[in-house]
C-alpha cells in the first residue's frame, strides 16, 4: 500500500540575523517568525508525513496553546512525528519539496538540507529533492514579507 501526503507552511520575516531552513542556519538580514523554531521546511515535510499517514496536521501534534510548544526546535518535532509514523509500518520511498524565497538564496545551502533531512529520516540524501524558487518580485515571497515552503511524500507500507 502506498500513500502520498501534501505539506505547506508559511512563515513572516522579521528583524534578525538568520533563519533555519531545513534544520541548516543561513546568515540572512531577516529571520522567520514563528510560535516554535519557524522552520518552513520541517513543518511542511511534517504535515506531508502525517497527511500520508492520515494523522492530521502539525497544528494537532504540537499546538501553538501548549506552552512546550513555544521556540520548539522543528527537528526535534519532525523526530517525534516519524518515529510515530514509522512505528505504524511506514517507510518513505521519496519525498520532494520547494522553497520560496526572494532572498536569500538557497542554491548553495540544498545539499547540505538535503542530507541534513535524508539524516533526521534515516533515508539515502537521492530519496530527497529540494529546490527553491523565487517570488519574482511578486507577492508576499517577491516582497519579501514571507518563506513558505511545500513538500510531498511517498510513503509505503513495510510488509
Amino acid at each position: 500500500m502506498f500513500r502520498i501526503g501534501l505539506g505547506h507552511d508559511t512563515h513572516r520575516l522579521g528583524e534578525g540575523s538568520s533563519i533555519l531552513l531545513g534544520g541548516v542556519r543561513i546568515e540572512h538580514s531577516r529571520c522567520l517568525l514563528g510560535h516554535s523554531d519557524a522552520d518552513v521546511l520541517f513543518h511542511a515535510i511534517i504535515d506531508a508525513i502525517l497527511g500520508a499517514a492520515g494523522l492530521g496536521d502539525i497544528g494537532e501534534f504540537f499546538p501553538d496553546t501548549d506552552p512546550i510548544n513555544r521556540n520548539r526546535d522543528s527537528m526535534e518535532m519532525l523526530q517525534i512525528v516519524w518515529n510515530t509514523v514509522r512505528s505504524q509500518g511506514w517507510r518513505i520511498v521519496n519525498l520532494d519539496t520547494i522553497i520560496f524565497a526572494e532572498h536569500p538564496k538557497i542554491s548553495p545551502y540544498k545539499e547540505t538540507i538535503k542530507n541534513k533531512i535524508a539524516q533526521i529520516l534515516g533515508i539515502t540524501p537521492n530519496q530527497v529533492g529540494v529546490k527553491a524558487k523565487t517570488g519574482e518580485k511578486v507577492g508576499f515571497i517577491g516582497r519579501e514579507e514571507a518563506i513558505s515552503a511545500e513538500c510531498i511524500v511517498l510513503l509505503a507500507m513495510n510488509l
